[in-house]
């Protein structure tokens, strides 16, 4: 059976001042009226029913994503946030325990994807070679230009199957590159980036957890007995921090001989910071793009985003973010809206702060 993973337990730091801990950018309409994880679970919806939908989450919003989500039965609460390999750890072990046949896509819950047809055909293929084959598929996504905030995945030796998609042997990932860098890996065209969309059969990442892993599975087997009673949530808070905080890429997939990358022939945008939204709005004459009550006196390429009640008027500036809630307005210029989460961490070290987080 086709099951799937929502990967959705982080914060959104840089989009404060929207997103907060209760209320992240996942579960926040970024782009478009929907939240980003409604998105998600309705674009994946025509591959996998609600009944075999898993969404990893933590205690903070566990609440909010089963109001978004009233449909999906299978929500994990995190204890506390050990990274994505732990999550999908006990998210296979878990589904593990209802399906030892399934198979699974396990897909971030904050990416923003509009050819949703071309997805559900690259997602649908990666799940009938993983049905079929012991490999780790993992969706890579061509580049469109030389982007360094991303990780990359250089492909090899294309496989030979009968889908529209193609399929080839992983030869190496790398972590976010330096401008250089990325420019020689898009010329290449051996490259694609890292969307953090995997797919595989439980049989075969339970396998390269046990052994990539050990210790890390040793606990999900020990959640897994208590899937499905009483004692689950009990069990995970005792052995989930015990847990290595690690990424699953670095878990598993880089050590793994049996990776394949899928081609994402689709759009994908991670929408990473305040920026991101510019390019899935219609600019102004000056290339302001405004959510909200805006007006402008000579100002250009600005991001704005307001409530209907609050106007907010700019004379004379270019390149700015300008975000407004009812207790926070955050001004920054476009090139330093990574630096919005070290707001947050400020924000964090001063008590009467804690309020904004």
């Amino acid at each position: 059976m086709n099951w799937a993973v929502v990967m959705a337990g982080g914060y959104g730091e840089r989009f404060w001042p929207r997103s907060r801990r209760k209320q992240p950018k996942q579960l926040l309409p970024i782009v478009g009226d929907k939240t980003m994880i409604q998105q998600t679970v309705e674009r994946v919806r025509p591959l996998v029913s609600d009944a075999r939908i898993v969404v990893v989450t933590n205690q903070e919003q566990a609440a909010l994503v089963r109001k978004q989500l009233p449909r999906v039965k299978h929500i994990i609460a995190e204890p506390m946030g050990r990274n994505t390999a732990p999550a999908i750890g006990v998210a296979t072990a878990v589904i593990g325990k209802q399906d030892p046949n399934a198979v699974m896509a396990v897909l971030p819950a904050d990416s923003y994807i509009k050819d949703t047809e071309g997805y559900r055909r690259v997602v649908g293929d990666a799940l009938k070679l993983a049905a079929a084959r012991d490999v780790l598929v993992t969706i890579g996504i061509k580049p469109t230009g030389p982007q360094t905030g991303y990780g990359y995945i250089q492909v090899g030796e294309e496989l030979s199957n009968k889908s529209a998609t193609k399929f080839w042997k992983a030869r190496r990932f790398v972590e976010k590159p330096d401008r250089k860098t990325a420019e020689e890996f898009v010329s290449s065209g051996d490259y694609r980036w890292n969307a953090g969309m995997f797919v595989w059969s439980y049989r075969a990442v339970a396998e390269a957890f046990r052994q990539y892993q050990p210790v890390l599975w040793d606990a999900c087997e020990r959640i897994q007995k208590s899937a499905g009673t009483k004692t689950f949530a009990r069990v995970l808070a005792r052995e989930y921090p015990k847990m290595e905080k690690i990424a699953v890429d670095y878990a598993i997939m880089e050590k793994a001989k049996n990776v394949i990358v899928a081609n994402g022939d689709f759009d994908w945008d991670d929408v990473g910071d305040w920026p991101a939204i510019g390019r899935h709005y219609e600019k102004d004459a000056g290339g302001n793009v405004a959510r909200g009550e805006f007006v402008e006196i000579d100002s250009a390429n600005c991001i704005v985003l307001s409530d209907k009640k609050h106007l907010v008027a700019t004379v004379g500036v270019r390149d700015l973010v300008i975000v407004h809630t009812d207790d926070a307005t955050l001004i920054c210029h476009k090139d330093q809206a990574q630096k919005v989460r070290d707001v947050v961490k400020k924000l964090a070290a001063e008590k009467k702060y804690k309020r904004l987080l």
